[in-house]
């Protein structure tokens, strides 16, 4: 079966050839990190991590690029609020960022670069530009791109040159020669801290945020490669003009596939702190575990808008627990490989080379599911937890997973309390079998009784 991608460049679902035979190179827009990654973050991270991990569950090497942002105007500003370096907030700000996605399973990029590393990439890409006549030096010491000497600007968002200048509401600022220019270098200014500085041919300064992800992208992935990605509000300006920065320089084709996450939405609204309905990943897992974080995500297509919602967490809670019950109730079966033409995995097989259908995929889970509870197949069981694996899910031990976290009671105190109702049952005091029963059901504890004696999960 072949894998197709909807190809944001030009609008279609394509069949996916990478470049070199079984290599894929990918390129992903990660975090500016000034603060915690909120949950559009965590879905742009999810859609990527599914993407490599499909790639690799079907034969190809991949390396994965995804960037860290460590130096703009927020950055700077918040690490002057809080009176520290640049790079103890952005050290602070990875750390965590690394912590709140491994909780939802998101694998670490085959690379992570940081943009402060990369300046002389950077300077080299702005010099080649400016030799090509596509850069000027503005009268304020910036360094802008020139828009309209680059040919094909506005590919990507599907617009003109004259429809993106009559939306353009911005004013010109001093130096530019036309609104849409952009700018590729920020001359230094007194009021900014020394650390947010380089010396460049063109002065003292620091890099615009586009030729960042140029610089990196082509130093660690070559000048032309497979497929680039980012949430869906980076196709215009920011991939636009990655493109014509590095076309511009190389002169050679940029990226074969474009990818686009859509946009999260919270009680379908737009996530935003100005309506106070913005949550950070850290927010999240306060209530919720990781692994169900990531299978509320993996239930909607990474294309389209995801909405978020307390309803649809419990939604996702509970129908996680239903697979991992399955797997409780049947052990699996090991399964060294995958047999993709067992016709349940060819199914899941078909969903994501459907440009990487995860709610179909988690919907032959479902099924699968179905199969263990009804047949007692180790085997079925086996695939279930293959299959899962596949979307980085299902692999904890259920019972453990079941019982989860739990407030106010540890183990002991529950085998105790369970052991007690036994005695009760055992006394025919089913009254107070029955008040145990009650009183464990609302402190979130569901007993459960089987043939070989009472286990407990968590509600």
């Amino acid at each position: 079966m072949t894998l197709s991608i909807y190809n944001s460049l030009t609008r279609r679902l394509e069949p996916f050839t990478p470049l070199e035979a079984n290599h894929v190179r990918m390129y992903v827009c990660g975090m500016t990190i000034y603060d915690y990654c909120h949950v559009g973050h965590a879905r742009m991270m999810m859609a990527f991590d599914v993407v490599q991990r499909w790639l690799k569950a079907s034969g190809y090497r991949v390396t994965y690029v995804r960037n860290i942002t460590d130096i703009d105007d927020k950055i700077i500003r918040r690490a002057l609020e809080r009176g520290i370096t640049i790079r103890q907030l952005t050290d602070e700000m990875a750390q965590a960022m690394h912590e709140d996605i491994g909780q939802l399973g998101i694998e670490p990029p085959t690379h992570e670069p940081r943009a402060t590393e990369y300046v002389p990439q950077m300077v080299g890409m702005i010099e080649t530009l400016e030799q090509k006549g596509l850069a000027y030096r503005a009268a304020n010491g910036d360094v802008n791109y020139a828009v309209r000497r680059f040919d094909g600007y506005g590919k990507l968002s599907g617009k003109s040159l004259d429809q993106l200048r009559a939306g353009e509401r911005v004013a010109v600022s001093e130096g530019k020669e036309d609104p849409l220019d952009f700018v590729l270098w920020k001359a230094a200014k007194d009021t900014e801290p020394d650390d947010a500085k380089w010396e460049a041919p063109f002065g003292k300064g620091r890099p615009g945020w586009h030729i960042e992800c140029s610089a990196m992208s082509c130093a660690l992935l070559g000048e032309h490669f497979d497929i680039h990605g980012g949430g869906m509000d980076l196709q215009f300006p920011h991939h636009e003009n990655e493109i014509a920065q590095s076309e511009g320089a190389t002169g050679r084709p940029f990226v074969n596939v474009w990818m686009h996450n859509g946009f999260v939405n919270v009680d379908n609204e737009k996530m935003s702190k100005s309506l106070g309905n913005f949550f950070t990943i850290r927010d999240v897992l306060k209530s919720y575990d990781g692994e169900t974080v990531r299978f509320f995500m993996l239930r909607t297509h990474y294309r389209s808008q995801f909405n978020y919602s307390d309803q649809n967490l419990e939604d996702a809670r509970h129908a996680l627990r239903r697979l991992y019950t399955a797997l409780d109730t049947v052990a699996p079966a090991e399964t060294p490989a995958i047999d993709w033409s067992q016709p349940q995995a060819a199914r899941f097989q078909a969903a994501m080379n459907d440009d990487f259908n995860t709610a179909e995929a988690v919907a032959v889970l479902f099924e699968l599911a179905s199969e263990v509870n009804r047949s007692k197949s180790s085997q079925s069981a086996g695939l279930l937890k293959a299959l899962g694996g596949v979307l980085g899910l299902l692999q904890s031990v259920p019972r453990a997973y079941l019982q989860g976290r739990h407030t106010g009671l540890d183990d002991a105190a529950i085998q105790a309390q369970i052991d007690a109702r036994a005695a009760a049952k055992k006394a025919r005091n089913f009254t107070e079998a029955d008040r145990i029963r009650q009183a464990l059901a609302e402190q979130g504890i569901v007993l459960q009784d089987t043939p070989q004696g009472t286990t407990w999960v968590k509600a």
